[in-house]
């Protein structure tokens, strides 16, 4: 191959006027052409456009490469549009946003007409709308999660003191049940889909072991309380036993005693004397009373204690 020689006419004359040789070139051959200009070089280089929107132009200063999309945010500021929802035709054809101007053929002073477009709009607003639903989903599953975070605290305290052989009350582990089943029915309420839905799926399954667990420790701690009760009931009960015992003894050694003291007395009382004054007879036996002592009388039925 022939290597090409680039080189510089000292003059040229071109229609008679005389041109600088930096304007020409040599080609292979010896064929000498004129050298490329800035406007097909490589370099990018700034623009203006006229941009029509309503009957307002716009005249917009912006790179030769720039995209569409990048005009189109240009012009956001100045038309107060969003840039989704505008759409940019040259030459009578709509442009995509990925589109570059350079390769459209759009060049200075190049005119551009500018539309509102309805169905990006509407398209823009419902993803707008089903962004706003997700993240509306995301901070409540977030919520009950802080939530079912401080009742698991909860959990854990009642599931440790029971486990020891502790008790709690039933009306503490009543209340925190409901309150997991409340968080339960937030989650249920809510309804979203993708990550969303297994972020709500993990709570579910979370509330629910949680529930069963107190569920397991409400049993323990019932029958616990059953055994306490009956314990308390039979330590009483023999306890009065024993003291009914006693006393029915008591009573029974004291009916004994009381024949063997009569017994005794009639034995070792003065012999009586027989006679036919009635006066000294009545004043012997008023005398014989006074000197006696007063037993008290013990009682002659058994008493029936009550619980």
């Amino acid at each position: 191959m022939m290597k090409m020689n680039t080189g510089t006419t000292p003059s040229l004359s071109v229609g008679g006027s005389g041109v600088s040789g930096n304007e020409w070139e040599s080609r292979p051959g010896g064929m000498v052409v004129q050298r490329r200009t800035d406007l097909t070089s490589d370099a990018p280089r700034v623009i203006r456009v006229r941009v029509k929107y309503l009957s307002v132009y716009h005249e917009i200063n912006i790179n030769s490469q720039s995209s569409f999309g990048e005009l189109k945010k240009v012009l956001s500021g100045q038309t107060g549009l969003h840039h989704e929802d505008m759409k940019i035709l040259y030459k009578d054809k709509e442009r995509d946003s990925k589109m570059f101007l350079d390769l459209c053929g759009v060049k200075d002073r190049s005119k551009l007409v500018l539309k509102e477009d309805p169905m990006a709009q509407e398209k823009r607003l419902l993803e707008k709308r089903r962004n706003a639903v997700v993240e509306k989903a995301m901070k409540s599953i977030a919520d009950i999660s802080l939530e079912v975070d401080r009742l698991a605290g909860q959990v854990s305290a009642f599931e440790t003191v029971i486990n020891k052989g502790g008790k709690v009350e039933e009306k503490s582990l009543v209340n925190l049940i409901e309150m997991l089943m409340n968080q339960l029915l937030r989650l249920d309420a809510i309804t979203a889909d993708g990550d969303v839905k297994l972020k709500r799926k993990m709570q579910v399954k979370r509330v629910q072991t949680y529930v069963e667990t107190l569920d397991v420790l409400k049993v323990k701690n019932s029958t616990k309380k059953v055994d306490i009760n009956k314990s308390v009931r039979h330590k009483p009960q023999t306890q009065t036993q024993y003291q009914q015992r006693d006393l029915l003894s008591f009573v029974d050694e004291e009916e004994v005693e009381e024949p063997r003291r009569d017994s005794g007395a009639s034995s070792s009382g003065t012999p009586a004397v027989v006679t036919n004054d009635w006066e000294k007879m009545f004043d012997s036996t008023s005398a014989a009373k006074a000197v006696e002592p007063v037993k008290p009388v013990p009682p002659r039925f058994k008493w029936e204690f009550f619980d």
